[in-house]
């Protein structure tokens, strides 16, 4: 007599679990597409190389192009690098606290790789159920989620992004080595601010170009049935 009921409740109960994990699963891919997004950017010297003759940095920094390039492989090739070694610009003076804040930064890449370990494996996880039930609303939940990342970073952009650039340092830094001084830290002089603003559109253009993947990908499956 009981019986229906009962099932009714376990059944329930098993699917709020169900949209609870995809909740989850959707933070999960949405974590792990942005850290990806940002690691691309990092690598993708060819932006740096455009933005060497776009920002004029040979004229502004009186160092030549091609010490410019060594230098910027360098500081790239330093932050990527997951092993533990000493900062050391093949040819830029730097200070102590210059070389700090570089550390800073590798610090803060190296945790992103976490990051990206952590939530791949979760979303192998993931993907496993959800292609067994041939459920594929999280492609959906995770554009939805990823669209408030652009809207926000987009508007902080068009208001200030001087503002923004200063908030971002407050936030992931302890410490102020972050203000270099050109004479102690000549580095600076082949990293303007304008090429950190275009570091972020990247960012930004690629999270939505995934967005519009994700989007057009979950319509295709929802009328496709996998056998």
């Amino acid at each position: 007599m009981y019986l229906p009921s009962y099932t009714h409740q376990i059944r329930t109960k098993n699917q709020r679990k169900y949209k609870l994990l995809q909740i989850l699963f959707s933070l999960t891919f949405s974590l792990f597409i942005i850290g990806t997004s940002v690691k691309f950017t990092l690598m993708f010297k060819p932006l740096y190389y455009f933005d060497i003759e776009y920002l004029n940095i040979v004229e502004q920094s009186n160092f030549s192009k091609a010490e410019i390039v060594k230098n910027y492989d360098y500081v790239i090739d330093y932050l990527l690098n997951p092993k533990a070694q000493e900062f050391n610009l093949p040819s830029i003076p730097y200070s102590k606290y210059g070389q700090i804040h570089f550390k800073d930064v590798k610090n803060i890449f190296t945790s992103i790789d976490v990051l990206l370990i952590v939530t791949g494996l979760l979303n192998v996880f993931g993907l496993i159920i959800n292609l067994k039930r041939k459920n594929f609303n999280f492609l959906k939940q995770t554009s939805s989620i990823l669209i408030i990342l652009p809207i926000i970073l987009l508007t902080a952009f068009m208001i200030n992004f001087d503002a923004f650039f200063t908030i971002f340092h407050k936030i992931f830094f302890r410490n102020d080595y972050w203000i270099f001084d050109p004479e102690l830290d000549p580095i600076i002089k082949i990293l303007p601010k304008e090429f950190f603003y275009h570091s972020a559109l990247l960012i930004v253009i690629l999270i939505i170009l995934i967005i519009i993947f994700l989007k057009l990908l979950y319509k295709k499956l929802s009328k496709v049935k996998l056998y």
